[in-house]
């Protein structure tokens, strides 16, 4: 049943008291605009500014003062049963009268029920009519309105400007569709933003439509947006991943794809050896924004406040297809154990868990972990993931690829060094520890004004213990572990 049909049968039913939280005050007085003339009801809009008045005939004043209980008298006298749009007026319901008048109409007998709605961002009601409402989620734009959007901004442009909007199709159609998940005003300030910038609607702007939709979604700052993660496609040291990942780039674009889409990794593996970029190397494979989770920022001392905020994070990166969802150390959040925190990791595993195998929505899930030894088994079996890989110590080839990419960061020409006997001369480096001694040379040799030479990097690698050497018989526990339980990054 379609969003208008709902409402047509509940005012058809003589529901008396509706409860619709929404921002978009406009396509709510559209909705019901379409719903009397199926439902035949005068339609009526009051605000505090303007008072009562009729919506469906010009009118030419208020016929009720904006005062909240001369408003419910007259609703309570009318003899014609009809539908009332009463915007942001629940702050009145605090006062003892408002509260008595509205009950006696939303109480009367069926055959002379009129039909109140209650029309705000966020409404809070007094216990006793939360019992007698109900409350009605207004859908938000789809493809076609937000098309419209679209086609009447681009038209109000060119008639303020007196030329031609520059629009590529294609482009226009892919903006559209990325639109999705977002009210009809914030569509249009941020279709309206793109088109002011440069008087062109092209693909330039899907980055900057992406950027603004993350900041509308994320509200309440749980997550961390990346667009830009091309650069990330060709990390060294995860050959193995990327191609699992370009082979599966195709079916996880494809708005109908003739296989199972892909769902998600799981990266185990050393410390320093690379997961992040790893994480962000898959974003960069399949083409697409990355958002980062960190569950340290949803947990709260509140009941169910936790849950909620986990609620409303994976909702939100859903209204972001296609995209990476990356969950780092997610052994922290997820941690088996007893019931100290009172259960709540327990709520937070299940929930994840279900949303994992019940989503809908175009978003690959990578999530990271140091410590596999603190992973519910429940994460781990076959079906959560598509697949379990390893980041190791980079292989030697591996270490010298490294050194080429941090040398040529910090403005180091490659050519001037052996990279093979540094790669060498790093054994059981991790990726973190080959930068942090590139940094310690630079630092070494910063008094003498020149740069840093061979010599100066293999003094800084022989005064640097890595944590393979630091936490040997953990790190070799691990890499025994995954040894024949996981497939290796690379």
């Amino acid at each position: 049943m379609s969003e208008l049909d709902d409402l047509t049968t509940l005012v058809r039913a003589a529901t008396p008291l509706l409860v619709i939280e929404t921002v978009d005050e406009q396509r709510v007085i559209e909705c019901f605009r379409h719903v009397i003339g199926q439902a035949l009801r005068p339609l009526w809009r009051w605000t505090l500014t303007d008072g009562l008045g009729r919506l469906d005939f010009a009118q030419p004043g208020a016929e009720v003062a904006p005062d909240a209980s001369a408003t419910l008298e007259a609703i309570r006298a009318a003899d014609e049963r009809g539908i009332y749009l009463l915007f942001d007026f629940h702050p009145f319901l605090r006062y003892a009268m408002s509260l008595r008048q509205l009950r006696e109409i939303v109480q009367r007998h069926r055959s002379a029920a009129h039909t109140i709605v209650l029309v705000g961002a966020m409404i809070e009601l007094p216990p006793a009519l939360e019992a007698l409402a109900m409350r009605v989620p207004l859908a938000l734009p789809g493809l076609k309105e937000l098309a419209g959007i679209l086609r009447g901004e681009a038209a109000a442009w060119q008639r303020e400007q007196g030329r031609r909007l520059e629009v590529d199709g294609d482009a226009a159609r892919t903006l559209v569709r990325n639109l999705v998940g977002l009210s009809g005003p914030d569509a249009r300030r941020i279709v309206r933003k793109l088109i002011y910038n440069d008087g062109a609607l092209g693909a330039a702007d899907l980055p900057e439509l992406m950027r603004a939709k993350f900041d509308l979604l994320n509200r309440s700052g749980l997550l961390h947006y990346e667009y830009a993660t091309a650069s990330f496609a060709d990390v060294a040291g995860v050959s193995r991943l990327n191609a699992w990942i370009q082979r599966r780039r195709a079916v996880f674009l494809d708005p109908e794809p003739a296989l199972d889409p892909p769902r998600g990794v799981l990266l185990l593996g050393v410390q320093g050896c690379g997961k992040s970029l790893a994480a962000k190397a898959t974003a960069g494979g399949f083409g697409v924004p990355l958002v980062r989770l960190d569950f340290g920022t949803l947990y709260d001392k509140y009941q169910g406040e936790t849950e909620k905020n986990l609620r409303e994070a994976l909702a939100s990166v859903e209204l972001l297809s296609p995209c990476v969802l990356w969950i780092d150390e997610i052994e922290k959040g997820l941690a088996s154990g007893g019931g100290e925190d009172g259960g709540v990791s327990r709520r937070v595993l299940g929930y994840l868990l279900t949303w994992m195998a019940e989503r809908k929505a175009k978003v690959f899930v990578v999530a990271t972990a140091n410590a596999v030894d603190q992973l519910p088994a429940e994460l781990l079996r076959k079906g959560r993931f598509d697949e379990i890989f390893f980041v190791d110590l980079p292989t030697a080839e591996a270490r010298a690829a490294i050194f080429e990419l941090h040398l040529k960061r910090r403005t180091l020409d490659p050519a001037s060094f052996d990279l093979p006997a540094l790669a060498a001369a790093s054994e059981g480096f991790s990726g973190a520890e080959i930068e942090q001694a590139i940094v310690s040379a630079l630092y070494d040799t910063a008094g003498s004004g020149a740069p840093p030479d061979q010599d100066a990097l293999c003094q800084a690698m022989a005064q640097t213990r890595p944590l393979s050497v630091l936490m040997r018989e953990q790190v070799q526990a691990l890499r025994a572990w995954a040894r024949e339980r996981c497939v290796p990054a690379d």
